[in-house]
């Protein structure tokens, strides 16, 4: 696939809201499959006939077990060039706020998952435009908010 554009991946990015602030869920991959050991959210392909936005719900599900209890598109997409590949992807992002007490229910993709604060995202999260997405979404929350363009009611 030479001089190739991708739009066909989605990142997700769960968090929940405490008393101290936004927390985010991460998730370390194993190693068994793609980006063994690293920690992410959670990351999918769209498949034949579904939309983002089933597919980053879809994923949310299958990686964690939960349901957003607020779901949203964040206004940027995590981009960037995979020379192994000579592909440029374009990734929509979603975040979802879940409840911090929901038990989550990891799938064969990772084993194990850590809530964290936007202070520890640099030392977990290493891809340069997940850690920039991640700062967004907490601007967002911490300023004046989602907007009401931003929200996906659609399940």
């Amino acid at each position: 696939m030479g001089n190739a554009i991708s739009d066909s991946l989605i990142d997700v990015y769960p968090y929940c809201m405490t008393d101290d602030g936004v927390r985010f869920l991460i998730f370390r991959r194993t190693g068994a499959v793609i980006y063994a050991g690293q920690w992410r959210m959670i990351g999918g392909k769209v498949c034949d006939g579904e939309s983002r936005t089933m597919a980053a719900l879809r994923e949310l599900k299958e990686e964690t077990g939960c349901d957003a209890e607020q779901f949203w598109s964040v206004p940027s997409v995590n981009q960037f060039y995979d020379a192994a590949r000579d592909t440029i992807h374009h990734i929509a992002a979603f975040a979802v706020r879940l409840d911090c007490h929901a038990p989550i229910q990891l799938n064969h993709e990772h084993d194990h998952y850590q809530w964290i604060e936007l202070q520890d995202v640099k030392n977990f999260i290493k891809w340069p435009e997940q850690v920039r997405l991640i700062y967004l979404i907490h601007d967002i929350l911490a300023g004046d908010g989602v907007m009401p363009e931003w929200l996906i009611s659609e399940r």
